[in-house]
């Protein structure tokens, strides 16, 4: 069996009508902009160590964000 023949045909031709957008269309739809809280409020942050970054992000961003100690 094919591995074309697995895969379902709606999805084959989005993927085939996506391959034949211009690339510069292609790249807009590439990146999504999400908001996130806290990092996006400020233009920039700057810290004096590695240290006082990592306090920073535990006592500022939600946890789901991703940027807390594991």
């Amino acid at each position: 069996m094919n591995v074309a023949d697995e895969i379902p045909p709606d999805w084959l031709a989005d993927f085939e009508a996506a391959a034949r957008r211009p690339l510069a269309q292609r790249f807009r739809y590439a990146f999504v902009r999400t908001y996130k809280p806290v990092l996006d409020d400020a233009r920039y942050r700057s810290f004096d160590s590695m240290a006082e970054y990592r306090r920073w992000c535990e006592q500022n961003l939600p946890d789901w964000l991703g940027y807390g100690r594991v």
